[in-house]
């Protein structure tokens, strides 16, 4: 389902977008001295620290707070570049707006609050401000859609997602679970939606930062926001996953941009013949599905007159187990394979279900 928002691209940025700095703003010195290194990288890069950081517990490094806020102010004098930072609360907004920030974003732990995202909309209504929306801790897409919506509403239209990943379920070498397919649904909902990818916080760490950071590019996500401290060992938060302009610019020097359409006519073509042999197989996928689920309503029939359940348990995990093990010998992902077959037994056992019902309704009339 489509959700409409009225949507802008944040003025002056090329695509891919780079947003670059600090977990936090930890001092003037060391804001300034990752401004100008990040600087000199010469890309589009809005400048991104931390001013107020929302931490699971008290005694930890919670930011500066609004001093810092002129910190910011002199790395946009100094060096031109756009400032950004993370707000919580509708005082926090109206901090950034009265020191200029530039672009603002609503963090993972606040997106999860209607009551929280509403209060910082309404402090922005009638602004110019970019604002940057991060997915919510948990995987949750309508929470995503709904914090975007009110924002909107605002009339807020410089607006983008942020993709950092989400809170795993088990183990992963990830901090936060990427979980790419949420994020495609996310922009099948808004087409216009700018999402940026946020490769530090899905990490955790730097080494996987190349890795994440090149997947969202190969998925056409729109930028980067990638954690930049000058010197990352002294760190007050997050250290092991910021990197320092240095490795940034080395990252950026081997990332590969690819273009969303072909280089030509002639790829067009041949994009289109490929792409009309996958309409086709999509279509006899389908009416092999419809005649699966025809012989799925006969049996439902047969168990029906002959006083069996739906569910046969030995005879399911025995298909199951089957149709896994020959994807595997077919080259096939065995986990797609189990994960489509639980999609079809899932229908199959609803069809037959309805039968039962249908039959109960008829000897009660």
């Amino acid at each position: 389902m489509k959700t409409e928002l009225k949507i802008h691209a944040p003025d002056g940025l090329t695509r891919p977008f780079l947003i670059a700095g600090p977990c936090s703003a930890e001092s003037e010195t060391q804001v300034l001295t990752t401004a100008r290194a990040i600087a000199e990288i010469n890309k589009a890069i809005i400048f991104r620290a931390g001013i107020w950081k929302p931490r699971t517990r008290p005694n930890s490094f919670e930011g500066m707070g609004a001093p810092a806020l002129d910190w910011m102010g002199k790395v946009k004098a100094e060096t031109g570049l756009r400032t950004a930072t993370e707000v919580a609360n509708a005082h926090h907004a109206e901090e950034c707006l009265k020191h200029g920030i530039d672009v603002l974003w609503i963090g993972a732990r606040t997106t999860v609050n209607p009551f929280s995202v509403q209060e910082i909309a309404d402090a922005l209504k009638g602004c110019s401000v970019t604002v940057l929306v991060k997915n919510p801790v948990t995987p949750d897409l309508q929470l995503w859609l709904g914090a975007l919506e009110r924002v909107s509403r605002a009339g807020i239209s410089r607006l983008a997602a942020v993709h950092r990943g989400f809170h795993p379920s088990g183990l992963i070498p990830f901090r936060n679970d990427p979980m790419w397919e949420l994020v495609i649904e996310l922009r099948t909902c808004v087409p216009d939606l700018p999402v940026i990818c946020d490769p530090s916080h899905i990490c955790g760490s730097t080494e996987l930062i190349p890795y994440i950071a090149q997947k969202a590019l190969d998925l056409d996500m729109h930028g980067l926001m990638i954690e930049t401290h000058c010197l990352p060992s002294s760190a007050l938060s997050d250290a092991k996953q910021q990197i320092t302009p240095g490795r940034l610019k080395r990252l950026l020097g081997t990332l590969v941009y690819r273009s969303s359409k072909p280089p030509d006519a002639a790829g067009m073509d041949e994009l289109e013949q490929l792409r009309e042999a996958i309409d086709k197989t999509d279509h006899s996928l389908m009416q092999l599905l419809l005649n699966r689920m025809l012989i799925a309503e006969r049996i439902g029939n047969y168990k029906k007159e002959n006083g069996m359940t739906i569910l046969q348990a030995e005879r399911w995990n025995n298909l199951l187990r089957d149709r896994t093990d020959n994807a595997s010998l077919m080259g096939l992902n065995g986990e797609f394979i189990r994960a489509v077959f639980q999609l079809i037994h899932r229908e199959s056992v609803r069809r037959q279900a309805d039968a039962m019902h249908v039959q109960s309704e008829e000897l009660t009339c």
